[in-house]
């Protein structure tokens, strides 16, 4: 009977191949078998490193199969380091359902730490460091971010993001329009040649990046709300709240106006449905509803012509 070999995830540099660690480079010496998110990727840190061992691609489209391979040569007793492009695997990758397969087997599954553009980020961003939240990569279409933006609108911790940067511009006005004014620090190029961090109000980063060419993968910090500001109107009031911000400000249709303000506040759609019922029955109400709308229909025509 084979004894099962160790599964090792291995942290390698985010930029600077200075940071991968003593450790790391032994065990990648060491193992029978290195799987990667991008075998190209890895054979170029193995080769700075003098490193020559199998490679084998592991990645969110052939997870399953590649998996299953993976797993067969561990029960053989072969030892398998898991990386990443960057950073510490597992975190905002599929390597994580290897690891979960690896443990259910019986598997024995050894972390060897180093570089996470999440705490690197965080360490020097100047913000709050005691207690945060990470959110990996927002939705990609505008309404699916701006939902999830708006269920952390009152988090009161540090909230990360990942994002990639043709993505940036519209995620930074998504992030001032659903959380409003906040201190926020944008990083990017982490510890390489580039680095750079943007701090200010969020207005204030919109602008500085405003027409930039943004390079790199990006890390945005955002401060905690503010406590005198997330706290909620209760009851009736608190949803009418909601209800008309996102009716009247924003000029939702009654069915996405209910789904944002059930997920910010977190109640049951038929709550705030019954509310939105009422608020609807007002003509007062309705009027500034079909001005709304109106106002919309204007600045579509203009954009148009």
């Amino acid at each position: 009977m084979n004894i099962p070999g160790t599964l090792y995830i291995v942290a390698t540099p985010i930029g600077n191949l200075e940071d991968i660690t003593f450790r790391a480079v032994r065990i990648l010496k060491e193992v029978d078998l290195i799987a990667a998110e991008d075998t190209r990727h890895t054979r170029k840190l193995l080769t700075h490193f003098n490193i020559s061992k199998p490679l084998t691609s592991y990645f969110d489209h052939n997870k399953h199969v590649k998996g299953d391979a993976i797993l067969g040569k561990l029960r053989e007793g072969l030892s398998v380091a898991l990386v990443s492009d960057a950073g510490t695997p597992c975190v905002s990758d599929p390597g994580y359902q290897l690891v979960r397969d690896a443990v259910a087997a019986g598997i024995t599954v050894i972390p060897v730490p180093g570089a996470s553009a999440v705490i690197t980020a965080l360490a020097a961003a100047g913000l709050p460091s005691d207690c945060f939240t990470f959110e990996g990569f927002l939705p990609n279409r505008q309404n699916k971010r701006r939902e999830k933006l708006s269920a952390l609108k009152a988090e009161g911790r540090v909230i990360i993001f990942y994002e990639s940067p043709n993505r940036l511009a519209a995620t930074l006005n998504d992030i001032s329009a659903i959380l409003g004014e906040r201190e926020l620090v944008v990083a990017r190029e982490l510890t390489k040649l580039y680095e750079e961090f943007v701090r200010g109000n969020t207005s204030d980063v919109i602008a500085r990046l405003a027409d930039r060419q943004i390079r790199g993968e990006v890390v945005i910090l955002v401060a905690p709300a503010d406590p005198k500001d997330s706290v909620s109107v209760e009851g009736a009031e608190g949803i009418s709240v909601a209800l008309e911000r996102y009716l009247f400000t924003e000029g939702l249709s009654l069915r996405d106006a209910v789904r944002r303000a059930s997920i910010e506040m977190n109640l049951p759609r038929g709550e705030v449905y019954a509310e939105a019922l009422r608020i609807n029955g007002n003509s007062s109400d309705m009027a500034r509803l079909a001005d709304a709308k109106n106002k919309q229909l204007e600045n579509i025509n203009k954009k148009s012509t």
